[in-house]
This record gives structure tokens, sequence and C-alpha cells, in this order.
């Protein structure tokens, strides 16, 4: 097929099927009102704002994935949102500032990425999330993790799923106390994340670092199992800084309220998960299926958010495409059958379809020269109008 088709669209732009439509609206509802239901507020932000609005803070780091255009209307460079989640973020800190206590705010949308996040993946995917400002306990991350998992059963994926949880104040704790320079610790995180252990240590015999630090870093990838690994890790990381261990502190507490509320989940700690190492600021965590490398769902704390609005704050939240759930989860949406009815001029028969359709079912007009296609028909018997299947003896 040439590319120059006018029907073919960009690589990694992908349009939704009826079936699949029907599903994400389905779900849209259903999660929205959940979320509603744990009190968080809906907010639709615009799918454009003006460039330096968007990439705030450490929205920066959203620069490359970002489409850019000029504004006719003021001449200024404006930005298509490649995430939601800074939005949401200057929504709290300048629309909502005023607001006392905890906030909580909820939204759904499109969004536009210049490449896609890995092979295969959707650049213009519908993200969904949720989000706490005001509140620094791990109280708030747990809450977080538990929308999560409640979303991800919404969905239908909860069957396998692993929770995968880090805290990125353990590297940059450790950092910090070996004094890598910022070339040094970004190196050392990306051999971290690809737990490549001869990398890992080739890079840190280059360091000449002290024989502790060494010690503790190259230990930070084989830190990843249960409950277990965050007693070791008390052992391990001994002499550790006091911000390393009030991070595995936070850890042991979300461990064990976790087993509390979300009993039935299974819950791994990676002590060398960095994910958003330049955006988070505390507790990571990623959802996954069992024997899968991608993600379904992630979140984190990104404390002092919003700094760039006059407002920083505190702030945990969670967010997932859900429209590539609906792609790729099993569990299909099935439409009520359709029941058919043929156009009359009676006015019961009128009332008898709006009935319907009020009740949930869907009733479509046959128009002249179709065949019916439904197993149900409206029919007149007995002077009223009653559903029956298709092929039923029609008695007048």
């Amino acid at each position: 097929m040439s590319h120059t088709e006018p029907w073919f669209l960009p690589e990694g732009i992908d349009e939704v099927s009826p079936e699949d439509a029907a599903r994400l609206e389905q779900l849209r509802r259903e999660l929205i009102d959940r979320l509603q239901g744990w009190g968080y507020q809906l907010v639709t932000p615009p799918i454009v704002e003006y460039l330096d609005a968007l990439l705030t803070g450490p929205a920066k780091m959203l620069e490359l994935q970002t489409f850019k255009l000029i504004d006719e209307m003021s001449g200024r460079l404006l930005g298509i949102r490649a995430d939601m989640t800074p939005q949401v973020a200057r929504i709290a800190a300048h629309k909502l500032r005023d607001e006392q206590g905890v906030l909580r705010l909820c939204y759904i949308g499109s969004v536009l990425k210049t490449l896609p996040v890995c092979q295969g993946t959707s650049r213009n995917p519908t993200q969904l999330g949720a989000e706490i400002y005001g509140h620094t306990g791990v109280e708030s991350d747990l809450e977080i993790l538990q929308l999560m998992v409640e979303a991800l059963t919404i969905i239908g994926l909860d069957s396998n799923i692993v929770i995968d949880i880090g805290h990125v104040g353990i590297y940059r704790g450790l950092a910090e106390q070996a004094g890598l320079s910022t070339e040094q610790e970004q190196a050392l995180f990306s051999a971290l994340q690809r737990k490549a252990l001869p990398e890992i240590e080739k890079l840190l015999s280059e360091y000449a670092l002290s024989k502790d630090s060494t010690s503790m870093l190259l230990a930070l990838s084989e830190l990843n199992g249960d409950m277990d690994v965050l007693l070791k890790a008390d052992q391990v990381l001994e002499k550790a800084t006091g911000s390393v261990k009030e991070a595995l502190k936070t850890l042991k507490d979300i461990a064990s309220m976790a087993r509390q509320r979300l009993p039935k989940m299974a819950v791994n700690f990676d002590l060398a998960e960095l994910r958003g190492y330049d955006y988070h600021t505390g507790l990571v965590f990623a959802a996954y299926q069992s024997g899968s490398a991608r993600a379904l769902a992630m979140g984190g704390r990104y404390d002092g958010i919003g700094e760039d609005f006059g407002h920083a704050q505190p702030a945990t939240g969670f967010s997932l495409d859900l429209k590539d759930m609906v792609a790729n989860c099993a569990i299909k949406f099935k439409e009520d059958e359709a029941i058919t009815a043929q156009w009359t001029d009676d006015t019961e028969q009128h009332d008898m379809i709006q009935q319907l359709r009020e009740n949930g079912e869907i009733v479509v007009y046959l128009l002249s020269g179709s065949p019916i296609s439904t197993k149900k028909v409206l029919v007149k018997q007995s002077n009223h109008w009653v559903v029956v299947e298709t092929g039923t003896e029609i008695r007048g």
C-alpha cells in the first residue's frame, strides 16, 4: 500500500474499532465513577498549552516527546501534551491552590508523543490517572497503589499481576554519599537499570570509591525480591546515610500496609528500580503481568511539584494507557443484542421503543430494502408491542 493514500495513518498513530471503542467508553465511565467514589475530582486539561507552561519543572524531560506548533493568534510556541500529569499539577498549583487540605484529582484524555515509548506502543494513547496533592505520608502512596489495582481489576487485568516497588531515594542517597559526579551518577544509573553487573563492577572500579560505597552500590542490583529483601537491605546498607535508611523505612511501611489492604496481590521490591528517576522523588511502582516486562500501569511520588507556579507541594499518583489496556485485554465488550423494529405510525410502538432504550436496550429501525440481521424483533401481537426472537410464530 502506498504511504500517500489518504486513509494511511502515520506510524504509531492508531484508531479504535467499534467493538473496542464501546469497551473503551464503558471502562471510562466505570473507572471515573470509581475514582470519584474515592473522592477524586475530574479535571479536563486542554490538548495544547503554551510550551513554556507545558514543560515546567520535571516536565522539561518531556520536551523531545512533545509536538510543537506556532499559535497563529499570539505568535507563541504551543505544545501538544505528551503527558497529562504536568497539566494536572498546574491546575492543582494554580487554579485550585486555595482549596484547603488534601486535594484529589483524576483525569482521562488523549496524549500525543513524537516517538513511541517502546517498540510497538501507540503514539496517541488514552491516558487515565489519579493524583493526591498535599500529603507526604505513606498512606497516600498506598491509596494510589490501591486505586491502581482497582483500576486494573475493573479493566479485567487483575490476574497474575505483580506490583514492583522501589524508592529513588536509595540510589540518590548512595550516589550523594559516594560523591559521584553528575556524569558518573547517570552512567551508573543506566547500568543499574539494565542490571548489567559486569558494567556496574567496571564503573565502580573506575570511580575508585570508598569500600563501603562500592559494596553498597554494587549490592543494589541484587536487592530484588519479596519482603525479605528489605531485611537483607538493612544489613547490606547498614553504613548508608539517614536519607537511605528513611527510604528503606518507607518501603517497610508500604509492605506492611499492602499486606493488609492488598492481601491477594504479589508485591516485589526492587531497590534498583529507578523508573522516572529524573522526575520522581520517593516511592516508585509499576504493575506487570507475570512473564511480561511491559508495565500495565505505573506511578510514584513527586514532591515539590508546582514550584514553577509558585505553589510547591507534595504529590503522588499513577497513570495507565486505557486504549492499550482495551486492545490487549482478553475480555472483550459485547453489545447487548439489538432489537429490530419496522417503522410505523403507531404511537404505542414509539412509546415502547423509547421505553426499551431507556432500559438500556438497543433498538434499530429497519431501513427499506435491508434484511433483519438481529435475533430479536419488535412486533405487534394481540394489539400489544412485544419483543420476540426471530423466527417465532407471530400471532395477530
